[in-house]
């Protein structure tokens, strides 16, 4: 281990324990690193990275899609989701289950967010099913296990962050590439939930106040959103960049124009709400553009594959050995700090294990879905308490069974690869 790596790693560990925003830290231990292995200029060449790191049209899509999704949520098209999955499926027994994840998974494609989803769907359905005699701790747990789906199912902002870290990596693929495995992780979640609801003998059959064909009428224009940004991404009529302005045209028009559920004097907050989540997200590609430039000049993500490629000469040893390694860093780091850090990392050993790059994105990316859900940094399991009112301890007890589900829908991901790639294939 190198002196460099050394002092990056302990000042990391330092400033984190001490609660230092995580962009500043990046910047921080690298600058500090730097200086202490005498490179020059340290600040002209630190600053020059970080300006560079958000210098990219690709990222000009984040701020747009988190725009749409303020509008999105803000328009109540939350309600009108809920009330499509509850005339599909609430009729089943645990059907309200079902609605939950089915409706956390269609608004989370739809907003690209999963802390947005917890709180929309979350403050509908969780008193609801409160009051239908679910568990509490059960419907905390599952809103919030449900809300990540939406983060592999497109369009999705960490899925674009991956992309411009790992360089080179088509969108479009990767946007098609999370759609099969997010609905193979929300079919996990809902056969999880069955099971619990069937063995507490909760949920029964849910009366349906409107028809599968009215409900999703009214759901339709919402949902048309997703067809038109991957039919015009597809179809090459537009870039993603230029396919998440539309998205913010259209999510205005619905919640501005056409339901009228958002008023001219709210549209400033919302801008403003989403210029603030998407400068914390900039500011993160900036300071670990340094870090990354700092970690290749060390060459750190060489030094990274050759002692993981040396843990053993089976490639499903090692890719589970990365997966493991994952989960932990999930566990304690949010996700797209996560991504941007160890993509650099991680991509040499991806590609000496023949990993397509893309099929290596939806792997990290449904790893680190999990850790939205564990403490102490799941953000979506904060979110999914403070909604519904829930203890921490208690919730993360009661997300073990969904833990156990996301973990094997992992796994079937890691090690087959078809479920990420069949479909870019097809369109290929």
């Amino acid at each position: 281990m190198t002196l460099g790596l050394v002092i990056l790693i302990t000042l990391f560990v330092v400033l984190l324990v001490i609660d230092v925003p995580i962009a500043v830290v990046l910047a921080s231990v690298t600058v500090v690193a730097a200086w202490a292995l005498g490179y020059e200029q340290v600040l002209v060449t630190v600053a020059s990275d970080m300006a560079a790191g958000p210098d990219s049209f690709t990222l000009l899509a984040i701020p747009f899609f988190v725009l749409a999704g303020e509008f999105l949520g803000a328009g109540g098209q939350a309600r009108r989701l809920i009330n499509f999955a509850s005339a599909v499926v609430g009729r089943f027994p645990g059907g309200l289950a079902w609605v939950n994840t089915v409706t956390c998974m269609l608004f989370g494609a739809i907003s690209g967010s999963a802390a947005a989803a917890v709180s929309s769907i979350g403050g509908t359905l969780i008193p609801e099913m409160n009051r239908k005699g679910y568990d509490r701790d059960f419907n905390i747990a599952l809103t919030t296990s449900s809300a990540t789906t939406g983060l592999l199912i497109p369009p999705s902002n960490v899925m674009i962050v991956y992309a411009v870290t790992m360089g080179g990596i088509s969108i479009d693929k990767l946007f098609l590439a999370g759609v099969v495995p997010g609905i193979l992780v929300g079919v996990m979640l809902m056969a999880i939930s069955f099971v619990i609801s069937w063995k507490k003998g909760i949920g029964g059959m849910e009366s349906q106040q409107e028809s599968i064909l009215w409900s999703g009428l009214k759901a339709l224009p919402s949902l048309t959103l997703v067809v038109v940004v991957l039919g015009g991404i597809l179809s090459g009529m537009f870039t993603p960049t230029e396919a998440s302005a539309i998205a913010v045209v259209w999510a205005f028009l619905l919640a501005v124009v056409c339901f009228r559920e958002v008023k001219p004097r709210e549209i400033a907050d919302l801008v403003y709400r989403a210029a603030r989540t998407s400068a914390v997200v900039l500011l993160l590609v900036a300071a670990s553009r340094a870090m990354s430039m700092f970690l290749t000049n060390e060459q750190i993500p060489q030094m990274a594959s050759a002692a993981l490629m040396g843990l053993s000469d089976n490639p499903m040893v090692i890719l589970l050995t990365i997966n493991v390694m994952l989960l932990l860093v999930g566990i304690f780091m949010d996700m797209t700090p996560a991504v941007l850090i160890f993509t650099p990392i991680l991509a040499p050993v991806s590609t000496a294990l023949g990993l397509d790059p893309v099929h290596f994105g939806i792997i990290m990316i449904a790893n680190l879905c999990i850790g939205l859900c564990t403490p102490p940094v799941g953000t979506c399991l904060f979110v999914g308490c403070s909604v519904g009112e829930g203890n921490i301890a208690k919730v993360s007890r009661a997300m073990i069974p969904f833990y156990i589900a996301m973990i094997v829908a992992l796994l079937l991901i890691s090690y087959f690869p078809q479920i990420s790639l069949w479909l870019p294939g097809v369109f290929d």
